[in-house]
Order: C-alpha cells, then structure tokens, then sequence
C-alpha cells in the first residue's frame, strides 16, 4: 500500500463505525473517519476525523474528495457504514419515510462512491452497508428495506463499472446488530444471537485485503444465529 494511501470510513462516529475504524487502525491501516457529528464522542487518536459532513449533499462530498486529492491522499479501500433506519408500518406511517430512508441510506452511499471513487487506487475495496432484512421484509421494515435492496443493487452496478480499474465492489449485509440501541429496542432477545460489531469489522477488514482478491460483486450475509 502507499504509504499516503487510507482507508474512508463513513459513519465513524456509530457504534458499528467506530468498531471498523479501530479494528483497521489495528491491523495498520492509516484511517479516515467521516461522519455528520462535528467530534468523536469518545476520545481517540488513531483516526483522521473529518467531521461535520453531510453525506447526503454532493456538494460537501465533493468539497472532501477534493481536500483529500489536494493532500496527496489515494484510498486503498472505502466502507461506506453511514445509514439509517426506521421501524414503520407501511399504512399508518408518514409516506416521506420512504424518501428519508432513501437518502439516508442509497444516496449517501452514492454520493460518498461517485466522490471518492478518483482516489481509489488499483487494486482498491468498496465496501457498502446493506441489510438481511433486503431479502424479505418483514412488518414494519418496508421503508428500510427497500433502501437497503438499493444499495445493494447500486454496489452491483458499480462493480462492473470500476471493474476494468482494479476496484472491487462488496456489500455485508447483516441481520440484527447488537448495539445499545438494539438492545433498549428488543430487552427480551438473546442478544448472543445477534451480529457483533467486532464480527462486522473483522468481515469488512477482511474484504479490503489481498485475501479476497476473488471475491467482487457480491453480497455477503452475516446473520449471526439470527
């Protein structure tokens, strides 16, 4: 890897954010971490924080592309974990729910992707977000899957577009996480049976390595016991 080369991590400051960037830090990759939060909610230094931006704003994507092009800066890999989610019954919830998830989740995957994408090097990783629940949405999940099943088909696209450059194309689709939120959301489950974040991290480290140099456009599912 190039010594100026990193790795851009979206949603940095989110529990399955952080857990990435410091699982890369550690296995010695030089890290940029965005996020919409203007600071780090805890205290660490092992990350290059870019924060305050706006991942659903061309505009302000571009404007970071470019600070980083002028700073000498390629990427050997991008994992784009910025996102959101909504439980909504599809009759009684409020119709923009569905563009909210949208832009939450499709279009800041595609704006963070058709940014960065000049900063990739070859051999390059993109790695995108999706969902388990993609597959088959279940009450309430209509909303998000849907956008979920976006960034899954944008990342299949897109892999065959960067494909001729060296850059391969990925998606780790979980099920349920265990994070805090999860956790207040469902008390009564078998938290064992979730997806660790640690588990995700370790999965997305592994897909910017030369180890899966043979596995590109693919949607690779971490379900846990789920």
């Amino acid at each position: 890897m190039n010594t100026m080369a990193s790795v851009l991590v979206t949603g940095a400051c989110g529990i399955v954010g952080a857990v990435v960037w410091e699982t890369l830090v550690r296995k010695g990759y030089h890290v940029i971490g965005v996020d919409l939060a203007d600071s780090l909610p805890f205290e660490n230094t092992s990350v290059d924080f870019r924060g305050g931006l706006d991942l659903t704003s061309e505009e302000a994507v571009q404007t970071l592309s470019d600070t980083l092009k002028a700073e000498g800066r390629t990427l050997a890999g991008l994992v784009n974990i910025a996102g959101g989610f909504v439980w909504e019954e599809m009759l009684s919830g409020p119709a923009d729910t569905w563009s909210r998830m949208f832009q939450m989740n499709v279009m800041t995957t595609l704006n963070s992707c058709r940014a960065f994408a000049p900063l990739l090097e070859n051999p390059a990783s993109v790695i995108n977000i999706g969902a388990a629940a993609a597959d088959k949405a279940g009450l309430g999940m209509g909303a998000y899957a849907a956008s979920k099943a976006g960034v899954i088909k944008l990342s299949e696209a897109l892999n065959e577009e960067l494909r001729g450059q060296g850059v391969r194309v990925n998606v780790i689709s979980p099920t349920i996480v265990d994070t805090p939120t999860n956790r207040a959301d469902m008390p009564d489950a078998d938290f064992t049976d979730w997806v660790a974040p640690s588990q995700i991290a370790e999965l997305a480290a592994f897909l910017l390595s030369d180890k899966s140099s043979a596995i590109n456009g693919e949607n690779v599912r971490i379900k846990g016991n789920v």
